[in-house]
């Protein structure tokens, strides 16, 4: 023992051998296959926004952005990639699925073919003015149809399923991420805002529930605002926002015929490039159900409930993938298309609510 250095030893102290254990040892790879760590972490995100505007009444979607917004750092683990890919893709395209439970073909024959007609008008102005203004504030076309879209048809939902068709190869997340940032505090400010100068302009119950319809972006605010005029305003109201929801498939179509696909159509067969995404396929096809079968109000109910998490756990994901850095360079430039057209559908619907509906 004597005449051992054991300073010369690498693990001369190490007397169980821990630290020699420690270093030859392999690490074990991370699970990058897994989607478990990237739904878990935006299922506690979402259910932190479920309970924030459970507790305080603010808009879901919202809360869902800012807390994924705050939570940007745990895409630098890959473990959380595969999950959250999932959660922004395929959970998107089930709770737009889930949200044709909620429509039917009777609902567009109720409202009338003037009013129908009117509101067609009303979301032809707005997705214009949506490219309009992003053209003007040097913003590419794929900004302008998502500010557009979002803002004539349903909000966040519509949001998602133009960006399911633009891809994020020609628009980055962080101007997606600002756009629903947009629309859903157009969509709150407008449900206290709206019903309050529908009164002061002398609007009747019909009158001030296509307004408030026609305009309002996010399903939830036009109701609730319909409702905070009158009964009678929110049932006239809810006909007119879910008539703008039935549209959302024709939309969508129109542009991903307009756009085609990321990498090109050609040599494509024609059939392919006519065919419409699967989800907005299959919402249609829920659509059609809806409207032929008898559906209980308490699977109508949960299915909404569904849709409703389905989408949150989608905006909650992308914004988690949202690069900070490319959020502060876009600046106040990215939502003034969804700003102009919140302007534009507004006036529209005043309009043709004054002159056309009595």
């Amino acid at each position: 023992m004597n005449g051992i250095d054991w300073d010369a030893t690498p693990h001369g102290g190490d007397l169980f051998g821990e630290l020699h254990l420690a270093e030859t040892a392999k690490a074990p790879p991370p699970e990058r296959d897994s989607l478990v760590p990237g739904l878990m972490i935006c299922g506690v995100g979402s259910a932190a926004a479920a309970w924030l505007s459970d507790h305080y009444g603010f808009p879901i979607i919202l809360l869902g952005l800012l807390i994924g917004l705050s939570l940007n750092f745990v895409t630098r683990d890959p473990r959380t990639t595969k999950g959250l890919d999932f959660a922004s893709r395929t959970c998107l395209r089930a709770g737009i699925v889930v949200l044709g439970l909620q429509v039917t073909f009777a609902q567009i024959q109720a409202l009338g073919a003037t009013p129908f007609a009117a509101l067609v008008v009303v979301m032809l102005l707005t997705f214009g003015a949506g490219l309009i203004f992003a053209r003007a504030s040097g913003q590419g076309r794929y900004a302008g149809i998502l500010a557009g879209g979002a803002t004539a048809i349903c909000g966040a939902s519509a949001a998602l399923a133009l960006y399911g068709v633009i891809g994020k190869e020609r628009l980055s997340q962080a101007q997606f991420a600002l756009t629903l940032v947009g629309v859903s505090l157009a969509s709150a400010l407008a449900m206290s805002i709206y019903p309050v100068l529908a009164a002061e302009l002398g609007l009747n119950d019909q009158q001030a529930g296509f307004l408030i319809g026609a305009s309002i972006h996010d399903v939830a605010q036009a109701i609730g605002g319909g409702y905070a005029f009158s009964d009678s305003a929110g049932s006239y109201a809810t006909i007119v926002k879910l008539s703008r929801v039935a549209l959302l498939a024709p939309v969508v179509a129109l542009a991903s015929l307009w756009l085609g696909s990321v990498g090109g159509d050609a040599g494509r067969p024609i059939w392919r490039r006519l065919a419409l995404p699967w989800f907005i396929t299959a919402f249609l096809a829920v659509v059609t159900i809806n409207s032929l079968f008898p559906i209980p109000t308490p699977v109508k109910d949960s299915a909404l409930s569904a849709s409703k998490g389905l989408l949150l756990l989608a905006v909650t994901a992308t914004a988690m993938r949202s690069r900070m850095d490319l959020l502060m360079e876009l600046g106040w430039k990215a939502v003034a298309p969804v700003i102009g057209a919140t302007l534009v559908s507004f006036l529209a619907s005043l309009l043709f609510a004054v002159w056309l509906v009595a």
